[in-house]
């Protein structure tokens, strides 16, 4: 026989509340913000042009580098951080506690632990 879920009431639901009310207060704020009309770029300006000069801070390009600086470091900071959780997410620790990587050896360790196979090869 199953049963009804039961709602458990306790300490543990406050995160949950915490992470709504800043849903809650954030979606206030932004949509109570005002943004200014988009500005599109001049007529034919070369945009990979002008990203490539305000990378080495030269100012030839057509499209002022500030605005396009401040999203690429954005962008690269956001990019960081996923390459070193992805690195995070791939280590686990074996049975001695010390870190050990997952699968570096094309899966021969695996094979040899499930089929009992010395050599691996077959």
């Amino acid at each position: 026989m199953t049963t009804k879920p039961q709602l458990k009431l306790g300490s543990h639901l406050v995160p949950g509340l915490a992470a709504v009310a800043l849903f809650v207060v954030m979606a206030v704020v932004f949509l109570g913000a005002s943004f200014p009309n988009p500005q599109g770029f001049a007529e034919g300006a070369n945009l990979t042009a002008s990203i490539g000069y305000t990378m080495f801070n030269l100012d030839f390009g057509s499209v002022p580098g500030e605005s396009m600086l401040v999203a690429f470091e954005i962008i690269d900071l956001v990019l960081v951080a996923a390459l070193a959780g992805a690195v995070l997410l791939a280590r686990r620790e074996g049975e001695s506690g010390q870190m050990r990587t997952i699968l570096t050896d094309g899966g021969r360790e695996l094979k040899r632990t499930l089929f009992d196979d010395e050599e691996g090869d077959h």
